[in-house]
């Protein structure tokens, strides 16, 4: 399982056991789910960066691909009908690259201080992008986590040792399913 992500999936401020891949990792493995995660995490970085950088990603093979990315561009206001083309961009790439990977697309938000049109415009960008793609959204990723100051550090963006657990068990409960079935 390749995740591509940004800050938040590289464990930016943790120890890289602390990140969510490496729990993930561990929750699958106490499951008993034999998949083995890989952290394409990148720090700063854009949808338009992980694009760039995607057919280097993809050189091996992968069954699933989920996609965290397009927090960045929320956070910088960028505009949202140009982040939808580059995360349809990537999924499409994912798709010619590993025709037989099933792709995840996980939900992120924008900041509520870009206005509400934004963040309402931002929030539907991706449940449209996996429905026209025909790939599955996974949940927020920051779900219970997201706004709770004892979960992050000291930026507020980024959970900490604690908040990373609450994010693990997250993807785990959106992905184990998939996982199972193939």
């Amino acid at each position: 399982m390749l995740i591509v992500g940004t800050s938040l999936t590289a464990g930016l401020g943790l120890d890289p056991d602390s990140a969510y891949p490496a729990l993930l990792q561990r929750k699958l493995d106490s499951a008993g789910v034999i998949y083995r995660v890989v952290n394409a995490g990148f720090s700063g970085e854009t949808s338009a960066g992980a694009l760039r950088r995607l057919d280097w990603l993809l050189r091996d093979s992968a069954s699933v691909v989920m996609i965290e990315t397009g927090a960045n561009d929320g956070l910088r206001g960028q505009d949202v009908d140009s982040t939808r083309a580059t995360l349809q961009a990537i999924v499409r790439r994912v798709k010619t690259t590993l025709p037989n990977a099933r792709i995840l697309l996980v939900q992120m938000e924008s900041p509520p201080n870009l206005g509400e049109r934004y963040t309402t415009a931002f929030r539907a960008m991706f449940p449209t992008v996996a429905r026209e793609e025909g790939v599955t959204l996974v949940p927020f990723l920051l779900d219970g986590v997201a706004g709770v100051p004892e979960l992050n550090q000291g930026d507020g963006i980024h959970p900490n040792s604690i908040g990373s657990v609450i994010v693990a068990e997250n993807v785990f409960r959106a992905v184990l399913p998939i996982l199972q079935r193939r």
